[in-house]
């Protein structure tokens, strides 16, 4: 099976294109290195022996090149995790999301109605369910999202929902992340912000690394068990086999699945194991809360276990270890 990854240099992208190849799926990588680094191609190379890869650097918002590599692909199936991600620059920046997020969903839509392509998996982000009261479960009502980036994610559901009805002999899968941290245990691939990171973990690992002089917790006064925010936290490796799970098992014309541990952690809680786990002292300040930050969020998995039989693996001394093991790796 030829498998077109959206993204596929990005940090869940090219975990998951390690995944593919060496279960024997051939890959087609498409991204614009707009959050990537051309290097990563050669990590990948490392971790699969280096098994054949195909890749092109393009848009997937840009009907006019993308349509050429399907001619020339014969791709069978698309996991598409092309998009802008920060929640912050969604706000800043709302129409650079709305008009990028939504347009390479539509484009790689376009294109697998056109050439047949009947599998399609699109990475989608616990932020779909807004405000909803954790557990979090599929079959919950979307509430209106805090940001941008979240509605991008949930208008984007929508837009394959109905594309879904018009392809019944489709398969759609929305797979909604929790919060993915960790690396390849090898310590090649990970995550790699540019700039000022966005997401907790590699903050964290900044701090540690020196880079940073501390962090920032955002609020300690939540009503959760020692005042700061609980998220669900699920290793990167966890999550790209989360895809191949559901290329191998979604079976109906719209399927949807929570991808997260099932279990929440406190911002304090992981720090504090990131700490013992890699022997280092983390600074942080305690600070105001951020506005639209919610107090808890974690997923009820069940369905993904009884369904595509998915379920994490890796626990939060892994999450933390292989986080610090990458970030000591970078030159």
């Amino acid at each position: 099976m030829k498998v077109l990854v959206s993204g596929g240099t990005g940090y869940i992208g090219s975990h998951t294109v390690v995944e593919l190849m060496n279960l024997g799926y051939e890959v087609v990588i498409v991204d614009n290195l707009y959050n990537s680094q051309l290097e990563v191609l050669d990590k990948i190379k490392q971790l699969t022996n280096n098994k054949a890869l195909k890749f092109y650097e393009a848009d997937c918002s840009d009907l006019t090149v993308i349509e050429p590599i399907f001619i020339e692909e014969k791709i069978d199936a698309i996991i598409h995790f092309a998009g802008y991600k920060a929640v912050g620059e969604s706000v800043a920046k709302p129409l650079k999301y709305y008009q990028n997020n939504l347009n390479t969903t539509m484009v790689l839509a376009m294109m697998a109605e056109k050439y047949k392509v009947q599998n399609f998996i699109f990475s989608s982000s616990a932020t779909v369910y807004g405000e909803g009261v954790s557990p979090l479960v599929e079959t919950m009502d979307l509430k209106e999202t805090s940001n941008p980036y979240g509605e991008t994610k949930k208008m984007s559901e929508r837009i394959l929902r109905d594309f879904a009805k018009n392809n019944p002999d489709m398969k759609i899968t929305l797979l909604r992340y929790f919060n993915p941290i960790g690396a390849h245990k090898s310590g090649l691939i990970g995550e790699k912000p540019q700039g000022i990171p966005n997401n907790l973990m590699p903050y964290v690992t900044q701090v540690a690394k020196g880079i940073r002089e501390k962090l920032f917790v955002f609020g300690n006064d939540y009503d959760t068990v020692d005042g700061t925010g609980v998220r669900d936290y699920i290793h990167v490796v966890d999550l790209a086999k989360g895809h191949i799970a559901a290329l191998k098992g979604s079976k109906d014309n719209v399927n949807i699945y929570n991808l997260g541990s099932g279990v929440g952690t406190s911002v304090l809680e992981l720090i504090q194991t990131f700490e013992k786990v890699n022997h280092i002292k983390i600074p942080y300040e305690i600070v105001d809360r951020r506005p639209g930050d919610l107090a808890t969020v974690y997923a009820d998995v069940n369905k993904a276990k009884k369904e595509l039989n998915w379920q994490t693996e890796l626990t939060i001394e892994d999450m933390v270890k292989d986080a610090w093991r990458f970030e000591n790796n970078l030159k």
